[in-house]
């Protein structure tokens, strides 16, 4: 049986993305805030020494928070949290567990971004950063792993109905916001999982590199 770790996999786009992999027959690692903190190094590398000798067929750095703030007025400890959660914990994961992908010669590597990785909002400044930096690792393990038949990719949802979304927005709000997407709604969670699966499954076999907006046309209007 094939086993994928997702981080963030409790809620929202990362319990979708789950699911599909687990109707899919994959076992899913997917650890909760007690098995992995990403805000705490120590936590993260615990972890890393926990599955150090099992190897995943596919990792899906789904976890993230976006802190809103304009740029003077972000704190120390927002800016240390989002670039922990965000993009250092990422990196430390993927680096503690590519050697047995490698071993492998085969593997899918995932990394959720965002469209503000693509285009940009007030108070996004360090998440786009963050998000921007991701596709950025994506991009050059793309060419350190092609060698290995390990494929990484970048998703990048837009506005999508979670549960979130929902509780954080009135009908009329989220009415608004589908006014500016040219397709006219929001996306499901289930339609980002069914993008990130394709990438982490067998079929595909050249797709790597890329950074793939799941936006409804939002990016490109």
């Amino acid at each position: 049986m094939k086993r994928v770790l997702i981080t963030g996999g409790s809620r929202g786009i990362g319990k979708a993305i789950a699911n599909k992999f687990s109707s899919e027959n994959f076992e899913v690692i997917a650890p909760s805030r007690s098995e992995l903190e990403l805000d705490n190094a120590q936590s993260v590398k615990d972890f890393v020494l926990k599955y150090q000798n099992e190897a995943f067929d596919v990792i899906v750095n789904n976890a993230g928070i976006n802190d809103v703030n304009l740029l003077e007025n972000v704190t120390d400890e927002e800016l240390q949290r989002m670039l922990s959660i965000n993009l250092i914990s990422p990196i430390a994961l993927l680096r503690g567990f590519i050697p047995k992908m490698k071993e492998a010669k085969t593997g899918r590597i995932i990394n959720i971004a965002s469209i503000w990785a693509v285009v940009s909002k007030e108070g996004r400044s360090i998440y786009s950063a963050t998000k921007n930096a991701m596709h950025g690792i994506t991009n050059t393990l793309a060419l350190e792993l092609a060698p290995y038949n390990i494929l990484v990719n970048t998703v990048s949802p837009g506005f999508t109905l979670t549960e979130l979304t929902q509780q954080n927005n009135s009908a009329i709000e989220i009415s608004q916001i589908c006014q500016n997407i040219p397709l006219g709604r929001m996306a499901s969670p289930q339609e980002i999982a069914e993008v990130v699966y394709f990438l982490g499954s067998e079929s595909n076999t050249y797709l790597t590199g890329q950074k793939i907006c799941v936006d409804g046309g939002f990016t490109v209007k």
